[in-house]
């Protein structure tokens, strides 16, 4: 039997190219995954808005008026001492229940209510100070 002169291997251009297409491949994923983080905190800061919501609603239908609902005690809404909304439904990883605010008293038809990052005491509250949004009683969620 006769051997030939080539021994196994890659060529020189083999690995350029293989360098190449992963070059292109982390260039298109890497911004992709970029945004998801961002996704995720804006999600949970549009949930907890959404928690407030619900309860200024049911305070609505008690009351038939916005005007005297409040936060007191660490972000609760108080319906004449009953809690609706209590500090632990607002905490999540990104968002403690400090960032959720009333954006001006509430009227006897209308509210808005703020939930910032940058009041975040959460574990990861450095990262969150640019989520800004905002929700009114007809649940139109709005960012800052």
């Amino acid at each position: 039997m006769e051997e030939s002169g080539r021994q196994g291997g890659f060529t020189l251009i083999e690995l350029m190219i293989v360098v190449v297409l992963v070059g292109v491949l982390a260039a298109v994923a890497i911004p992709l995954y970029q945004v998801v983080p961002e996704r995720s905190k804006a999600t949970e800061c549009v949930a907890g808005l959404g928690r407030v919501r619900d309860a200024m609603r049911v305070y609505f239908a008690e009351h038939g008026t916005y005007a005297g609902a409040s936060f007191t005690d660490g972000a609760q809404v108080t319906v004449d001492g009953v809690l609706d909304v209590v500090e632990s439904d607002l905490m999540g990883r990104y968002f403690s229940a400090e960032c959720f605010t009333f954006d001006g008293a509430p009227t006897a038809t209308a509210f808005r209510i703020k939930c910032d990052g940058s009041l975040s005491t959460a574990p990861a509250g450095d990262e969150v100070a640019a989520v800004v949004r905002y929700i009114d009683e007809k649940g139109n969620i709005t960012s800052g």
